[in-house]
């Protein structure tokens, strides 16, 4: 396996989202073509790619380290962490992750954050394992829809 930062879109990179997305969540739709080059054109989004090291360089799963600034400084937050079921339980995801932390601290940030719902309990293994700790904070949604 190999990580990847996605720089350019391909008709198998939106394919592996139209795939991986839906095993991550059944509220948000997977991003289109158009999305993902203008995620892979940004200075703030960085979208990872665990490839297979085959022929076909089956992409696996999918990593993102979301960067902003505020008056507090610059922030990161790792979204989006999916695994594709048939590559789960073979460190896909320790790699992934490792691969936005890396960025992280190239990039300067102090801390990076995450969410992950309680239900994805091999995802949040994972992060306890890693050093990430759980936060004394409340996360509030507001919908505007």
């Amino acid at each position: 396996m190999v990580i990847l930062e996605m720089k350019q879109v391909t008709e198998a990179v939106e394919a592996a989202f139209a795939r991986l997305i839906p095993q991550l969540t059944q509220h948000s739709p997977p991003p289109t073509g158009e999305m993902l080059a203008q995620m892979a054109a940004s200075d703030q989004v960085f979208i990872f790619l665990a490839r297979e090291e085959d022929e076909q360089g089956h992409i696996l799963g999918t990593a993102t380290l979301a960067t902003f600034m505020t008056p507090t400084g610059r922030h990161g937050w790792i979204e989006d962490v999916v695994v594709d079921r048939v590559a789960r339980r073979r460190g896909v995801g320790r790699a992934l992750m490792q691969a936005c932390l890396e960025l992280a601290r190239q990039l300067g940030l102090r801390e990076v954050n995450l969410t992950s719902r309680p239900g994805r309990e091999g995802a949040n293994a994972l992060y306890q394992e890693m050093g990430f700790q759980a936060r004394q904070t409340n996360v509030y949604r507001y919908p505007l829809d």
